[in-house]
């Protein structure tokens, strides 16, 4: 039977105890055994804190906001030009402001006996914040000239209002979406129902579709008496259209004779 061999540091506190200083003195600071130790094993469990009460989430509730709904109750609440100006500037549901200059409210004298209603701002409106000053705008004031009208007469008989259907520039002058002519229409009603005037002029196919709320086609429905707001209302075409398409022009001219008839036999 063979006998087992011990090291010295087995047997000999004081050579064991040289040979763990020593251990230190070069850097060791941790003692590792011949096997791992689990020490998850050897800690006591820990207590579980006590669940607190469920705490509901506060949530934002949503509001599917109606723009329509919201247009009206602005509108209907501005009792005058400015409040309604304020209003439309206001106004958030439309992103068409985020891209244009300025808010093109109107143009003329608010007691003439004539309101004209366009589309809406083109690149030479959306820079100076009025309607119709553009090359077609120029038109319309040597067609209203032809019958002694201005927007800027003293004499109400005379004079005329200009507003639009929008009142900011649509992006590369698009055509108004049915939503944004939806929106911006109970402002354009209660702008009307502030001027008060006599005779209303739906100037283009956006302008008539959209207070007349038909999809009648411009050149079918020009020259025809309507109503609009309780008034009567003359559909005509656009001084655009008739840069456009000057052999038109004749029809406008009939037009304006019709107007200037019209407006001898209203009081």
């Amino acid at each position: 039977m063979g006998m087992t061999t011990q090291a010295p540091w087995e047997t000999d506190w004081h050579i064991a105890r040289a040979c763990l200083e020593w251990q230190v003195e070069m850097g060791a600071l941790e003692a590792i055994c011949d096997a791992p130790i689990d020490r998850y094993a050897l800690d006591p469990a820990p207590v579980a804190a006590p669940k607190a009460a469920a705490t509901p989430a506060m949530t934002t509730p949503v509001v599917n906001a109606d723009p329509v709904a919201e247009a009206q109750a602005m509108a209907g609440a501005a009792p005058d030009l400015e409040a309604l100006q304020a209003a439309l500037a206001a106004f958030e549901h439309s992103d068409l402001k985020l891209g244009a200059r300025n808010l093109v409210f109107c143009d003329g004298q608010p007691n003439a006996r004539v309101m004209i209603v366009g589309e809406a701002p083109g690149r030479e409106e959306d820079r100076a914040g009025k309607p119709f000053i553009g090359e077609a705008g120029q038109l319309l004031d040597r067609m209203l000239a032809a019958i002694d009208m201005r927007r800027d007469h003293p004499d109400p008989a005379h004079a005329v209002y200009i507003t639009n259907i929008l009142p900011w520039r649509p992006p590369q002058n698009r055509d108004p979406s049915a939503e944004e002519r939806a929106m911006f229409r109970p402002f354009v009603m209660r702008h009307i129902e502030l001027i008060n005037p006599d005779v209303l002029i739906l100037m283009g196919r956006i302008s008539a579709g959209t207070l007349l709320e038909s999809q009648e086609a411009i050149t079918r429905i020009r020259g025809q008496w309507r109503e609009v707001a309780g008034r009567p209302a003359l559909p005509m075409l656009h001084p655009a259209y008739l840069l456009r398409n000057p052999a038109a022009k004749r029809e406008a001219w009939a037009d304006l004779l019709e107007l200037q008839a019209r407006l001898r036999t209203v009081s």
